[in-house]
């Protein structure tokens, strides 16, 4: 068989290889609506088998920017998909989605089947955490655009809402309470300033143990997978206990959540309430950052931030407890029109 693609750098049969490794990892994503499986040309899902009487779809798309290179100079990729859904899937939870499917896409500089098995095989993880199928992607291998031990990876998540749960923060008002979900770590966001302080001014290696990490190495701490919060999001939206939520990702705090909060209204955060994993004090160290900037670029132990009502409080930390989930009181929203994040 004549060979000019794969003279060309593209191996048309280690594309073949890899569908065959990843289709089991496909087949544990199944759930109901998916129809079908991977190998055609679109993925299918049958949204009228669900009952909803109003669905409003609700979709996001994302990365995993420069942790991937952590990845890389670890040699560990079982767990960046993790990262990839969770980007995405966080995203449209926090606006009262429950995840229905998911499409990755990876781009790589030579297609390595056992290499990217590992890496669906993260996003297959991160898709049944989320109760997500996995119903297709893509898998571009393009030398030339990257080297060899190169890839991208990316995702699409595609949720659906009752018109009437959709959480948007319009309702949120004056002395709500802020409750904080925890993060695993520094999640997915702030990578290149992490490489740079961590790596480059440092000069500490993903290999590197230190006692504030409690003896564990700086790859497998900041390897750790973002948190998936949809199965604690679930029972706060179908009680209706949300009046707003902000995913914590890039622009840490001050950024995200505004994004919740009407004009006129800002928050007032208690920053020792809870607590900060140690890998934040680690990074603001090495690279000599500002405290503050911290809070703009990282999420400093808090995935997730919830605007509820006050008289509603104990019912939402019950709930989050009842399935599993940690809960901090981070302070309360204040009748503002400036400075949208005030930090004490």
């Amino acid at each position: 068989m004549p060979k000019a693609y794969e003279n060309a750098g593209v191996s048309v049969e280690a594309g073949y290889e890899v569908v065959k490794r990843i289709s089991s990892h496909v087949a544990r994503t199944a759930r109901p609506g998916v129809v079908g499986g991977i190998g055609g040309f679109g993925g299918l899902f049958d949204l009228a088998s669900l009952g909803y009487k109003e669905p409003v779809l609700i979709s996001g798309t994302d990365g995993v920017g420069t942790k991937l290179m952590v990845a890389t100079m670890a040699g560990r990729h079982d767990t960046i998909g993790i990262d990839c859904v969770a980007m995405c899937v966080n995203d449209i939870a926090a606006q009262g989605a429950e995840p229905l499917f998911f499409l990755d896409y990876i781009a790589c500089g030579k297609n390595d089947p056992a290499l990217l098995e590992q890496v669906v095989s993260g996003v297959a993880d991160g898709c049944v955490q989320a109760g997500a199928g996995l119903i297709g992607g893509e898998t571009a291998e393009m030398p030339g655009m990257y080297a060899a031990d190169e890839y991208d990876l990316a995702g699409f998540a595609v949720g659906v809402a009752e018109r009437s749960a959709i959480i948007d923060g319009s309702s949120i008002s004056r002395g709500d309470v802020l409750i904080g979900l925890p993060s695993s770590g520094v999640h997915s966001n702030g990578f290149s300033l992490i490489r740079k302080a961590l790596f480059e001014q440092a000069g500490y290696s993903v290999r590197t143990r230190l006692d504030e990490l409690n003896g564990a190495s700086l790859g497998e701490v900041l390897l750790t997978p973002t948190t998936i919060y949809v199965k604690a999001l679930r029972p706060l939206v179908t009680a209706g206990a949300v009046k707003g939520v902000a995913h914590i990702t890039g622009g840490g705090f001050i950024e995200n959540i505004p994004r919740m909060i009407p004009r006129g209204l800002a928050v007032r955060i208690d920053s020792g309430s809870w607590p900060v994993p140690p890998i934040f004090d680690v990074i603001e160290k090495a690279g000599g950052i500002d405290h503050h900037e911290m809070f703009n670029v990282f999420n400093m132990g808090i995935g997730m931030v919830l605007a509820v009502d006050r008289d509603r409080e104990q019912e939402v930390l019950q709930l989050l407890h009842a399935n599993g989930e940690r809960g901090y009181v981070l302070g309360e929203v204040i009748a503002r029109n400036d400075d949208d994040v005030e930090l004490q």
